[in-house]
């Protein structure tokens, strides 16, 4: 499975999902870490990445352009630790098969894992 970890979650989750035998890179080390997150989306979406994020921007950015990918994982309610962050994350990658990572938008907090498949049509 390959990952692109965006800038508000530190570089240490990319290389814990490294070790676990992941294809993951941080935006920061792909020269990303000032883009703009049309940038960073079409980053993941070109190398079929799903991206990991704590921006709440992205699920508007999908829903609006009606688009089936990338994959993404958004960590929403906490500021959470590198520890709770790979632990949260041990618990996507246990529950959620890669197949749906990459068609899907799955929100984490530190009480449940919500998944909802992509397209999603936009709020009004």
């Amino acid at each position: 499975m390959k990952f692109l970890v965006d800038m508000p979650l530190s570089p240490t989750l990319a290389h814990w999902l490294e070790r676990e035998g992941q294809d993951a890179v941080h935006a920061h080390d792909i020269g990303l870490g000032r883009a703009s997150d049309e940038t960073v989306l079409n980053k993941a979406r070109e190398t079929q990445r799903v991206l990991v994020t704590a921006d709440l921007d992205y699920p508007r950015l999908l829903a609006l352009a009606g688009a089936k990918g990338p994959g993404l994982i958004l960590f929403r309610h906490g500021n959470y630790s590198e520890k709770q962050v790979v632990e949260l994350m041990t618990r996507v990658m246990a529950s959620i098969p890669a197949p749906e990572l990459q068609s899907s938008i799955v929100v984490v907090d530190e009480k449940s894992i919500r998944k909802r498949r992509l397209p999603i049509a936009p709020t009004e």
